[in-house]
């Protein structure tokens, strides 16, 4: 009998990231010999057993092949003959597929030793790359949630270098996207892997991914239709990662994901920083309308829990008086207080704040981007060349003036 401790815990010690989970494997046992020795089996499609103290897992060493839709459609043979690598070559990336042997069943000490690394794991870690163990990759569909997954954990927008897909990975993906498997995936799976990638530093990269590897119209139709309007993507995207560097909650994060559907009334964001004219823009009803039915259709289709889509909605209603905020009347307010329940607790209309300051200050940024991008666009080609001396710089500075004034003007 082998123990190795396998997968994450392996990956995040050699990426010196903290681990919490360790999955073990066992090789050359049987399920009676597991549970003589006090563990609990807990698998029903293939043998899993909670060790006695620790309750953490423990897997007897099994290969899987094909034979259905979806991510259930697999069958399952776990024997004394299976060997580690063969473990191994089922598992989705390589950066997941090493393992280290352990001294025994009831080993607990930290993690060290030889890697056992069969599919090059060590090397992908190395230049960043998310590739997948083998061609069997493509035969479940949840694994391109668990790149993307991946993907968005591993972002960081300050680094010089970030993960990457292989491309052949890419290719396979599309053979994913092609096949209709992504339409077998349920419901509680597709929100699970998405609610846990939104909790990351980098949200938004997950989202991204799904795009990118056109995975994310067969997943969330509507929301990759939405997307696909260039500067909602920006905004949202850009409000996600300041969520994720503000530490917002999983509903705060949700209802800045579903903000890719407010359309028309993104521009009321402009009336709160103070960028148009100080006067009360009547929110369009027909755009809050649209943005609240394809917002709950999402939530729906995704079975995401009540208290996450209902959180969504009461943004929804607040939007209107978020966006006026400094020129609300008394009764304006009395309102706001009811509709959030203020008066009882605080803790909703506060959040309120907290989500609609985010999309302001996201909403600033790209708009000061482009202000920085007008400026740095004017250079000495393009003012008079006859001019001399200090005349130039002089020109140089009013037509980067006039050129951010027309930018001011745009809708």
């Amino acid at each position: 009998m082998q123990v190795y401790i396998v997968g994450g815990a392996v990956r995040d010690k050699l990426l010196d990231r903290a681990y919490t989970d360790k999955d073990f494997v066992v090789v050359g046992a049987t399920p009676e010999q597991m549970v003589q020795a006090g563990f609990i089996q807990v698998g029903e499609d293939f043998p899993v057993f909670l060790h006695p103290k620790t309750k953490e897992e423990y897997a007897l060493a099994r290969t899987e092949r094909k034979s259905g839709k979806g991510y259930k459609g697999f069958e399952v043979y776990a024997s004394p003959e299976v060997t580690i690598d063969e473990d191994l070559l089922r598992r989705d990336l390589t950066i997941n597929a090493m393992a280290i042997e352990v001294k025994g069943l009831m080993d607990d000490t930290p993690i060290s030793g030889a890697v056992i690394d069969p599919y090059n794991g060590q090397q992908d870690i190395k230049d960043k790359v998310l590739r997948h163990v083998s061609e069997a990759f493509s035969e479940d569909p949840l694994r391109v949630l668990r790149i993307a997954r991946f993907y968005g954990r591993f972002y960081d927008p300050s680094a010089a270098q970030n993960f990457i897909i292989a491309p052949e990975t890419v290719n396979l993906i599309h053979t994913i996207n092609d096949s209709g498997e992504l339409k077998h995936l349920t419901a509680e799976r597709v929100w699970q892997e998405t609610s846990r990638a939104l909790l990351q530093r980098s949200p938004q990269a997950y989202i991204d991914c799904l795009i990118e590897v056109g995975s994310l119209p067969h997943i969330m139709p509507n929301l990759a239709q939405a997307l696909q309007n260039p500067f909602i993507k920006s905004l949202v995207f850009k409000a996600l990662q300041l969520a994720g560097q503000q530490n917002l909650n999983l509903a705060q994060r949700w209802a800045i994901l579903m903000f890719g559907f407010s359309g028309d009334c993104t521009s009321q964001l402009s009336n709160s920083l103070g960028l148009k004219d100080q006067t009360i823009d009547k929110t369009d009803t027909e755009a809050l309308q649209l943005w609240t039915v394809e917002s709950k259709a999402l939530g729906q289709l995704l079975k995401a829990p009540n208290k996450i889509t209902q959180y969504t909605q009461a943004y929804i209603t607040c939007y209107p008086y978020l966006t006026n905020y400094t020129l609300l009347s008394a009764a304006d307010i009395a309102r706001l207080i009811g509709v959030t329940k203020a008066a009882k607790s605080d803790t909703e209309i506060n959040e309120l704040f907290e989500v609609h300051k985010i999309l302001e200050l996201a909403y600033q940024q790209l708009e000061f981007d482009r202000y920085i991008q007008a400026f740095k666009n004017i250079t000495i080609k393009d003012v008079d060349d006859r001019l001399k001396g200090s005349a130039i710089g002089e020109a140089i500075h009013q037509t980067r003036i006039d050129s951010i004034e027309n930018l001011k003007k745009l809708p």
